[in-house]
């Protein structure tokens, strides 16, 4: 069986060169599947780890490619992949928008390979980033409030934005909340402080965030669908309307997905022409995710779903060099 490979994502302006490698030629071991973890996030939003801790772990797990897919922010990706050159890991641009459509609030929508030096996508996401650090000091704000009718010290905003790196996100403020003594977790952190002092999100429109995302050469999927709906009738519903604005994917393979799930939107996938993805959604919280490309049970992302990315990256885009039958040398021997 042959899959598609890439010898390297968008940099800048130039586009992919895309080659065919022999799908045994991309297994860890011969007994081990090639494995993949489309769905991660980083400290350049709300992640803990920073991107190059994300790929030396996907390393350490025996992943042969992972998607950096950090909230509103495409800040993690260049040094993710630098990073992936340096010890064999595949990494794909990615991004999670948050957006919303008719009732559903809060829908949230992956990018893949899309080019993340584009003008139009940086100056978008720079006014969410914007959007996001005000957000993110009104609630500790809020926070500091409920400490100090405690009787507790207060946090410092300055403090913890130079841990955080680019992006200061509620993980972050929840370990503060835990370093402090105030929590006994992250889990503990968000019950007694982060969800109670909550600030409203910003979303696009998912029409306008579809539309971005293919503006810029990517395309689109849909995350964590039983996030949003346990009712089928419902998503057959939804998915119908979702695919007429131009929705790519959905994602499949999730740490909460079970059998008959997975079978069922495979199928509703089939039927729309969508590809499937999945991941594990990791933050750095081993109370959700123990490290990338884990979960609950049996949790496994086949590589099949970073092929399919590509398959649907080249048919969108017929500018991108002609695939040739060369065979490269594995990216990941581990």
């Amino acid at each position: 069986m042959f899959a598609l490979r890439t010898a390297g994502w968008y940099g800048g302006a130039a586009a992919p060169t895309l080659k065919i490698v022999r799908e045994a030629d991309m297994l860890p071991s011969e007994n081990a599947p090639y494995r993949v973890d489309l769905h991660l996030h980083s400290s350049c939003s709300d992640g803990l780890c920073t991107p190059g801790q994300l790929v030396a772990m996907a390393r350490d797990a025996g992943l042969c490619a992972i998607a950096l897919c950090d909230h509103d922010s495409v800040a993690g990706i260049d040094g993710a992949m630098a990073a992936g050159r340096g010890c064999g890991v595949e990494v794909m641009p990615g991004i999670e928008l948050s957006t919303m459509w008719n009732s559903h609030q809060d829908l949230h929508l992956l990018g893949y390979g899309m080019n993340h030096h584009d003008p139009l996508l940086k100056t978008e996401l720079a006014d969410f980033r914007s959007f996001r650090r005000e957000r993110n000091r009104r609630i500790l704000e809020r926070i500091n409030d409920r400490l100090k009718g405690e009787r507790r010290l207060l946090l410092d905003f300055h403090e913890i934005q130079e841990s955080a790196g680019d992006t200061v996100g509620r993980p972050h403020l929840a370990r503060a909340l835990v370093a402090k003594g105030y929590a006994r977790n992250i889990e503990d952190a968000f019950q007694r402080y982060l969800i109670p002092c909550n600030i409203p999100k910003r979303f696009f429109p998912l029409d306008q965030a579809i539309r971005l995302l293919h503006g810029c050469g990517g395309v689109a999927v849909l995350a964590h669908p039983l996030l949003v709906s346990n009712d089928r009738s419902h998503w057959e519903r939804l998915l119908d309307g979702y695919t007429l604005l131009g929705l790519d994917g959905i994602e499949l393979y999730t740490p909460s997905a079970g059998e008959s799930d997975i079978e069922f939107f495979r199928e509703q996938a089939r039927r729309r022409g969508l590809i499937v993805t999945g991941g594990s959604d990791y933050h750095g919280m081993p109370v959700t995710t123990p490290v990338p490309g884990s979960g609950f049970g049996s949790f496994v992302v086949p590589g099949a779903c970073l092929d399919g990315i590509k398959e649907a990256l080249t048919a969108r885009l017929p500018s991108y060099p002609t695939v040739t039958s060369s065979v490269a040398s594995p990216t990941n021997s581990a």
